[in-house]
């Protein structure tokens, strides 16, 4: 392949990156440039699926996703993808060899998007799955550089670090998610409405993630620990702000950090990862 293509391949799904996500942004720079642009291949991919089933509500979603499928296939079998952002995950899918079970659970949850507004229990585990704990489990082969050891002995703690994510998401992204995508992703909801008592199971969940994650942020690579370890210490932050909220007003209103918070808790990150 052209190396300028390739570069202007990963640049777009930097460029979307960075557009979509100042915090992911921020993370994705503290690990080592050799890997990075894996990550930024990961990112672009499921950042643009996402979109389809979250955003492009006056096209037709499902055609979308399935085009989008289809062509990233394509791209397996043929080397290359004129969408850049589809040949950047693609050649980061063979570097790496990313496992397509990976590919096919986050396309699933994706799908699910398209029909799905309530989720039981175990529903939600799958769906979890499939939407971030297969997305920690992509980077987390690009963090081992593909070294499959490593890469079963930390699965366990990327997938716990995974889900706290996608909750805290769904929790601070609740008003939105209730009342223009008609979807309640807790189970402790389909039956009665955020209140103190409902937040604090939700929030109890999530902590217990975090616990298990942390133990497995400790064994990364050096190369990827400062990185992750910032998304952690910025998701952390964001709960505590979530839980210091009232439930009425998280129906109201999206909490943020702030761009000096998120550099401050960058700079605790970096003399974790130094001192560690």
């Amino acid at each position: 392949m052209d190396r300028l293509f390739r570069n202007i391949s990963f640049r777009s799904s930097r460029l979307i990156t960075e557009a979509y996500s100042t915090s992911f942004s921020i993370g994705v720079k503290c690990i080592d440039a050799s890997i990075r642009d894996g990550i930024y291949g990961i990112y672009g991919f499921v950042r643009f699926a996402d979109e389809i089933v979250d955003t492009f509500h006056q096209y037709d979603r499902e055609e979308l996703l399935l085009e989008f499928e289809e062509e990233y296939y394509r791209s397996l079998e043929r080397g290359i993808s004129m969408n850049p952002v589809i040949n950047a995950f693609q050649l980061t899918v063979r570097k790496y060899q990313i496992p397509d079970d990976l590919v096919q659970s986050f396309m699933n949850s994706m799908k699910c998007d398209l029909y799905m507004s309530e989720f039981g229990e175990e529903e939600i585990r799958q769906y979890i799955y499939g939407s971030a704990d297969v997305v920690g489990l992509m980077c987390l082969k690009v963090f081992v550089r593909g070294n499959n050891d490593d890469y079963e002995r930390l699965k366990p703690f990327a997938m716990r670090l995974g889900s706290a994510f996608q909750k805290i998401n769904f929790l601070r992204d609740i008003r939105h998610d209730t009342n223009n995508l008609h979807r309640v992703y807790f189970p402790v909801l389909k039956h009665r409405p955020l209140d103190e008592d409902s937040k604090k199971i939700i929030l109890d969940d999530i902590h217990e993630d975090y616990q298990v994650a942390l133990q497995g942020i400790k064994e990364l690579p050096e190369c990827a620990r400062l990185g992750v370890y910032t998304a952690y210490l910025y998701y952390k932050s964001l709960t505590k702000q979530i839980s210091r909220t009232r439930a009425e007003k998280l129906m109201e209103e999206r909490i943020r950090i702030s761009n000096a918070a998120k550099m401050f808790l960058l700079g605790q990150a970096y003399l974790y990862a130094k001192f560690y």
